[in-house]
């Protein structure tokens, strides 16, 4: 749990499904937390940085806050059920942004979608969601290097009766398939030869375990990490084995890591110097475990690499 004084947060609704594309969300539920949050005293960054690489670092010192932007997902940025927030990226933030000389994180929670808009139109300074780098992302904001790496896994029922252990088993055996709103999993599992107009896109991974225990669909895809965590809870169905997506024909690790407004250069190698510090000293992992991250989620992966460059 984050220490230092927060804005009072409830613990979040209940999502209804919904058949929506691939915005991650609604906009408008997103533009409804900032409002509330806006409310309670959250003030906008005025203005862009105008200095050769951004002057946002010395801003954030200046204030002794940095607002994160924060998707609410299980174990990326959450509420724990003590009305805390909490999870890997919001507590990684903090120790970096400590050392340099941040005292205080902010989370800011809207939409996954919203994520890239409400950080270039500065609604907050940093997103903290776990975000995937991809080339897509790479042409709207600058990523840190990632602080961890990812597998897909499925949900299943129990003893995995349809035998679905890849994107290509998916579309071989005609399973009803489900993925998150505006998960890397959709693009996934449109190029093993899924009709997209076909996937059930459900908020998240407790939306997608609640569809497979009804037998509304067969799978549901997430990363190996949420989806260990939230069968967990489940009598009724398994995880499959972590496995690596086909992009292009070939096998694929993601990498997640924190996103930058691309004005802020300087603010992102800033973070990449305190980043390597903490996985090179092995305390990279000490402050993810207790999210269910272990040593095969650690990575030497670079945001370069990940955006294709």
């Amino acid at each position: 749990m984050l220490s230092g004084s927060r804005a009072a947060m409830s613990p979040p609704l209940e999502h209804g499904e919904h058949t929506s594309g691939t915005t991650r969300r609604s906009l408008l539920a997103g533009v409804a937390a900032l409002g509330a949050l806006g409310a309670a005293g959250c003030s906008r960054v005025a203005t862009a940085s105008t200095e050769d690489g951004g002057d946002l670092l010395e801003r954030l010192r200046a204030a002794g806050v940095v607002r994160l932007g924060i998707a609410g997902e299980i174990p990326f940025g959450y509420i724990d059920k003590n009305g805390e927030l909490t999870g890997e990226a919001p507590e990684l933030a903090e120790v970096i942004f400590k050392r340099l000389g941040v005292d205080r994180v902010q989370p800011v929670p809207t939409e996954f979608g919203s994520l890239i808009p409400g950080l270039n139109s500065q609604q907050f300074d940093v997103v903290a969601a776990g975000m995937y780098v991809n080339p897509e992302r790479c042409e709207q904001v600058i990523f840190a290097d990632p602080d961890y790496q990812m597998l897909d896994a499925f949900i299943v029922r129990k003893g995995n009766p349809k035998g679905l252990r890849n994107y290509q088993d998916v579309v071989e055996k005609k399973a009803k398939f489900a993925t998150g709103t505006g998960y890397a999993e959709i693009q996934y599992a449109v190029d093993a030869g899924y009709a997209e107009g076909d996937i059930l896109i459900v908020p998240d991974q407790v939306a997608g375990l609640n569809a497979v225990e009804a037998g509304r669909v067969d799978v549901f895809a997430g990363t190996a990490l949420t989806v260990r965590e939230v069968v967990k809870k489940s009598g009724r169905t398994e995880s499959t084995e972590p496995f690596k997506p086909l992009v292009e024909g070939e096998p694929h690790v993601d990498g997640g890591a924190f996103a930058f407004r691309p004005t802020e250069t300087n603010l992102r190698d800033a973070f990449n110097v305190e980043l390597r510090k903490l996985k090179q000293s092995g305390e990279l992992l000490r402050i993810l475990k207790p999210f269910g991250f272990t040593e095969a989620e650690m990575t030497d992966l670079t945001a370069k690499e990940l955006c294709g460059g």
